[in-house]
């Protein structure tokens, strides 16, 4: 045997004992089972969520500023950048796969003596073209590339699971800001109603019908409703400045809406549980994940294995006053790793710990998102019971007032009693606010929860 194919076969003799050992499965706890159905009742008969869900509110401000958070939003511009980085390293990661061309040139010039004893200044021109390639024998490249293409799925499927976000909390900014204008404009005529009852208190007790203690009682509530009314017009300015951060807006502007009434309750029908896992992009996006941690830790013990290379390189050398000569090389190497301290070991179960927290990271989220489906379809029925209570409470409230204002002004009871009702009607308008406004919310997490229209597909 020629004395360069001995040391070959030496070599890969020593990298037997080099193996990667047997590959560790992902940990049982992370495996994952989905519930054969809701626990609360699903709509029937009612259309999934459709990739624009936000129409379903119908009011056209609200579809207005979501297309222009989808445009501006900071967020998703920070994940395009995140998808077009994914690409750049999955083109880097395919590249391995591929043979390698360099081009050497050089230029040399130099005053020497002859053996003579006579000085020249030669002239050396040099160029050389250079091949090396890598012979992928156990999939080290390959695995290495499906690592990469598995994250850049990641990040396609964490773009779109951020327009989701970014599209839910425009809607939550906008139902709140609406609720808001419904609860200032309670609070205005609340305003209008206790200055009308002050100056009517002020005229009985000039005149002496009543004591100066109604009257003081009619001043406490006015001062008591004026409070409320800047209160409520600072969390409107707030909450339109962070719609507008929202839509990308600087908000020097008041945000164009409509009223909290005019926004109808969608109510779209919950998939099977199986189902939603292919729905929800944040789910997809640790699927990729694990795929992608899982290619990493084949690459990982592929390293273990030795690197078989081709190298090729051809070129001239031209001197001057001397004939140009061509030089060549071919040949090929063998790297094995023997000892290396645990380097490689410990690289290998560093990758085995990164597949095993994608496998629960996958887990969690899948657990997540059946959490809450559940508990948003737990409340389309509860929270439109409560509006219908509220809605009755008002009606009562409202009427209730109207006896009590009658009676005090025949004189049967004292205004303690009005007093009374115009406080319960005040709590109860803004509690149908608020409830209108749970409801409503409620929705928009439904539609979150069930992938809002998303569909998983090859990006």
């Amino acid at each position: 045997m020629r004395p360069p194919l001995r040391v070959l076969a030496t070599a890969l003799l020593l990298v037997g004992c080099a193996t990667p050992g047997p590959r560790t499965a992902p940990p049982s706890q992370a495996t994952l089972t989905p519930r054969p159905a809701w626990r609360a009742a699903s709509p029937a008969g009612q259309e999934a969520a459709s990739a624009d869900w936000w129409k379903a509110f119908g009011d056209p401000r609200l579809s207005d500023l979501v297309a222009a958070a989808l445009v501006r939003n900071a967020d998703l511009g920070i994940a395009e950048a995140r998808v077009r980085e994914a690409e750049a390293l999955a083109a880097q990661a395919r590249a391995a796969l591929l043979p390698t061309l360099n081009a050497t040139g050089g230029l040399q010039k130099q005053r020497e003596l002859s053996a003579f004893g006579t000085p020249a200044e030669p002239l050396a021109a040099q160029g050389q073209l250079q091949a090396a390639y890598e012979i992928d024998l156990w999939g080290r490249l390959r695995a290495g590339d499906a690592a990469a293409r598995a994250s850049l799925q990641a990040s396609l499927y964490g773009r779109d699971a951020a327009r989701l976000s970014v599209s839910a909390a425009v809607a939550r900014a906008y139902v709140s800001l609406t609720s808001l204008d419904a609860q200032l404009a309670t609070a205005r005529a609340t305003l209008v109603s206790r200055r009308e009852a002050t100056d009517r208190a002020r005229r009985r007790a000039q005149r002496g019908v009543t004591s100066n203690l109604e009257l003081r009682q009619a001043e406490g509530e006015l001062e008591a409703a004026a409070q409320r009314v800047p209160a409520l017009e600072l969390a409107v300015r707030r909450q339109e400045a962070g719609l507008a951060l929202l839509a990308g807006e600087d908000g020097a502007g008041p945000i164009a809406r409509g009223g909290l009434d005019a926004l109808a309750v969608p109510q779209p029908a919950a998939p099977l549980p199986s189902a939603l896992l292919v729905r929800r992009p944040d789910i997809a996006q640790a699927e990729a994940g694990l795929a992608g941690a899982d290619a990493s830790l084949a690459a990982a013990r592929a390293a273990f294995l030795p690197q078989v290379r081709l190298s090729a390189a051809a070129g001239g050398l031209k001197v001057l006053h001397i004939d140009p000569l061509t030089t060549w090389s071919v040949g090929g190497s063998v790297l094995a790793p023997i000892f290396d301290g645990g380097r490689l070991r410990g690289a290998s179960d560093a990758a085995a710990a990164r597949r095993d927290q994608a496998a629960f990271a996958y887990r969690k989220a899948a657990l997540t998102a059946f959490n809450e489906v559940e508990s948003a379809l737990e409340g389309q029925e509860r929270l439109a019971e409560q509006e219908d209570h509220a809605r009755l409470q008002r009606a009562a409230a409202a009427s209730a007032l109207q006896h009590a204002h009658k009676r005090y002004q025949a004189g049967y009871v004292a205004y303690l009693e009005e007093l009374d009702a115009q406080r319960s009607l005040l709590a109860t308008e803004l509690a149908l606010s608020q409830v209108r406004e749970a409801r409503l919310l409620n929705a928009v997490a439904l539609y979150q929860a069930l992938g809002g229209g998303w569909t998983q597909t090859d990006h």
